[in-house]
């Protein structure tokens, strides 16, 4: 497994994988890697020939007032983990790297990330668009992998990629849970016992929904108001965001007549928590 730092030896790498007919699979993350992670890149293992995994916290998609400086690194947790999958290059570039001096370029992708995290974190989808950007002008993929709990993200990254005429595939993979039904994340480790005790209402909340669709409710309105209702009945927990949304376009549905995508962001003490799941009408 290589290690590389810079931008030039990144596509240097992979151009040379180019040259040997090798399709390259990629998945990007900001580190302090978990199951989730490992499930993508497993993925990308058997889909392509060669597999690139990013680590990079980038500070383009935090707020002033978020914790990018707080957020949880570990470069060599990180690569112990990869190696398993195994991945055959790491490419992990220091802020100064993919933001030199002089940096004034931006990508934004409009309409999909107008609502949920793109209403309460305006800066986030056009951080994140324009780092998978210049990940992807690095790394050269045939495939990209994205975890399915970032929906917004992925259908962002979906939208992105068909505007610009990428040449690259991208993939979403499920979410990975706990046994109790939490939903893997790197915050999951700001929270206390009693905290995570109270985040299993997310997990919970998207099967009551579902099960009140089964039930015969369609009324997003009523729908909401249960999972809201369960979610903050548990001590710490103050939702931010619950909304029932078109999967493709990212905007509310006001009956779930189809596919339903139920998005969930909850402030969980002081951690804040997101989770989803696509619902299907009776």
């Amino acid at each position: 497994m290589e290690l590389i730092r810079r931008a030039i030896e990144m596509q240097s790498w992979a151009a040379a994988a180019r040259r040997n007919g090798l399709t390259i699979g990629f998945v990007p993350t900001m580190g302090y890697l978990h199951e989730g992670h490992l499930s993508l890149m497993r993925y990308a293992r058997e889909s392509c020939d060669r597999v690139v995994a990013s680590i990079f916290v980038n500070p383009m998609q935090f707020g002033p007032q978020e914790d990018l400086a707080q957020y949880p690194r570990d470069l060599d947790r990180d690569l112990n983990m990869i190696r398993s999958i195994p991945v055959d290059a790491v490419f992990h570039p220091d802020a100064s790297e993919m933001y030199p001096a002089g940096f004034q370029t931006r990508v934004e992708v409009t309409e999909v990330t107008k609502a949920l995290c793109g209403h309460y974190r305006p800066q986030f989808f056009t951080g994140v668009a324009t780092v998978v950007l210049k990940l992807f002008n690095c790394v050269q993929p045939d495939v990209a992998v994205f975890g399915a709990k970032d929906f917004q993200q992925w259908v962002t990254i979906r939208r992105m990629v068909r505007d610009l005429n990428l040449p690259v595939r991208v993939e979403g993979r499920p979410i990975v849970r706990e046994s109790d039904g939490l939903a893997l994340s790197s915050r999951n480790t700001y929270l206390s016992p009693r905290e995570r005790q109270s985040a299993l209402a997310l997990s919970r909340s998207l099967k009551l929904a579902q099960d009140l669709i089964d039930g015969g409710e369609k009324e997003a309105g009523a729908i909401l108001a249960e999972v809201r209702r369960h979610i903050e009945a548990e001590p710490g927990n103050q939702v931010q965001y619950a909304e029932l949304m078109d999967p493709e376009t990212i905007t509310p549905v006001n009956r779930v007549e189809g596919p339903a995508l139920l998005a969930l962001a909850v402030w969980v003490g002081k951690t804040r928590l997101i989770d989803n799941a696509v619902l299907a009408a009776s």
